[in-house]
């Protein structure tokens, strides 16, 4: 057991998205998510939860529609800027408060994506065991 951890929660896949062109500079989760969703075998409807930094929510042609995902599953916790939007440390925020959601939740699957500067995109998908 790791902080609290137990096995039963793991990491899926991951992706990263090295500097898409400049005229997609904040939708580098998008071809994230998907590299993520390709690895784990699993499609959209597959996921239970979703924590996406708001770069990709914050602008209406940025939405979630992007990766075709139910609003209702998107930042039920709040996301990156409800938690303080802390610099350099968002991801482990939003997987901490992914893994804690779902297992309230009693639910299985879920994803954070995140931009990383420079137009860059990163994902990770999770599951509960």
């Amino acid at each position: 057991m790791l902080a609290g951890i137990d096995p039963s929660r793991r990491s899926r896949r991951g992706a990263d998205v090295p500097n898409p062109e400049c005229e997609s500079c904040g939708l580098g989760p998008v071809p994230a998510t998907l590299q993520a969703l390709d690895r784990t075998k699993w499609n959209v409807a597959d996921v239970d939860r979703v924590e996406i930094n708001e770069v990709l929510r914050s602008d209406p042609d940025r939405r979630p529609c992007e990766l075709g995902l139910p609003e209702e599953i998107v930042n039920v916790e709040g996301g990156a800027v409800a938690h303080g939007h802390p610099i350099e440390t968002t991801g482990a925020v939003l997987i901490t408060r992914l893994v804690h959601s779902m297992k309230r939740d009693g639910l299985k699957r879920g994803l954070v994506t995140l931009c990383i500067g420079g137009g860059q995109g990163i994902a990770i998908a999770l599951e509960i065991l």
